[in-house]
């Protein structure tokens, strides 16, 4: 279930793969799909949600 949630806030909040462009390969997937195992895929705990939508790359693709 991590993996697949993991996999669903790349496609929900950035709107790609997560091995497409700008990464090349899984390593920001397989960060995420880890912390999640560290909080036992309590993602609130983990700060899922925050981090993707304060990145820069979410604010370049809908706004500040």
């Amino acid at each position: 279930m991590n993996r697949s949630f993991g996999q669903m806030e790349y496609f929900g909040y950035l709107r790609r793969n997560p091995n497409d462009p700008p990464d090349s390969n899984y390593v920001g997937y397989d960060f995420w799909v880890s912390k999640l195992n560290q909080f036992n895929g309590n993602f609130t705990q983990a700060e899922m949600v925050k981090a993707f939508i304060t990145s820069g790359e979410y604010r370049r693709h809908f706004g500040p």
